[in-house]
């Protein structure tokens, strides 16, 4: 059975406090919401945002029904050796309720603008993988030595339960990184255009390592949009850091956010975090979309 995230919030009226917005919405969200998705970015063009890994903290201690990750931090933000510490306490303090998703990062502005380093892309992954190897040296209490990481006789408490770790990515190189150390594997829906291509290409990673496929929770962003004018719906977007590429839109109606989510679910897509254009698409998705939606196989 496939669950339901939440990925931000639909934006808050005017006036109304971010935090207080996000009680209002939490609340809403019937049982087949099961987790809350925080973005990993300090500011996006020219806005400023909370720092995610505070701000998502505080909503795990604040609503503790939910499960919560990110999606996805940037690698390069934190050493590893000290985020395997946060996540190993954030698992502890919220009783086994997190998901570490985690990706080679993109935003060059936003590294720029705070003084990181922001190196080739083929240089992020392999310090994608590697922080990915010594988080894991740092929970399992062994050693870990890299051309850019290093962990030597790190004391920790294993994580109780295992911490899940997910990698966002489409990229081939990175998909790479994601078939032979992910526990699961976040792309953004819908299958057609976005999700398909990532999906085929992590599964021939799979084979030609000879890693099963399904030992992969594939997991499903998507972006939903159902404004009361049909018209006015936008298919799709593109995006700068992805030159070439398209990105499917939900909508514009809920038979058509059903048909996509179960399109997905039917490739074994096990977790949806789905982002609304508006507090009327989210509300229309609860009234319309969730009481029907199939999410099994």
């Amino acid at each position: 059975m496939a669950e339901l995230g939440l990925h931000g919030l639909p934006g808050p009226p005017d006036g109304v406090d971010l935090l207080e917005h996000y009680g209002t919405v939490l609340e809403l969200l019937p049982a087949q919401f099961t987790s809350v998705w925080i973005s990993d970015h300090f500011h996006h063009q020219g806005m400023p945002l909370l720092e995610g890994w505070t701000l998502l903290t505080h909503l795990a201690t604040a609503y503790p029904r939910f499960r919560y990750g990110h999606l996805v931090l940037g690698q390069s933000y934190r050493n590893p050796g000290l985020l395997a510490k946060m996540a190993q306490t954030l698992q502890y303090v919220t009783r086994g309720r997190f998901v570490l998703g985690i990706g080679a990062g993109w935003l060059e502005d936003e590294y720029r603008a705070l003084g990181y380093e922001y190196p080739p892309a083929g240089q992020r992954v392999e310090q994608l993988a590697e922080a990915i190897q010594a988080i894991r040296a740092v929970w399992t209490q062994t050693d870990f030595v890299g051309e850019h990481y290093r962990i030597e006789r790190a004391v920790c408490d294993p994580p109780a339960p295992s911490i899940p770790i997910m990698v966002g990515t489409n990229g081939p190189r990175a998909l790479g990184v994601a078939a032979r150390h992910a526990d699961w594997w976040n792309w953004d829906a819908p299958w057609e255009p976005t999700y398909r291509p990532p999906y085929e290409r992590l599964r021939q990673h799979c084979d030609d390592m000879g890693r099963d496929f399904s030992e992969i929770v594939l997991t499903a962003g998507g972006f939903v949009d159902m404004p009361s004018d049909a018209s006015s719906f936008e298919p799709s977007y593109t995006h700068e850091f992805y030159p070439g590429q398209v990105f499917g839109i939900l909508g514009p109606s809920p038979p058509d956010v059903v048909r996509e989510i179960e399109t997905l679910v039917d490739v074994g897509v096990q977790h949806f975090q789905l982002s609304f254009a508006d507090i009327a698409s989210f509300e229309r998705f609860l009234d319309e979309v969730e009481p029907v939606v199939r999410l099994s196989r």
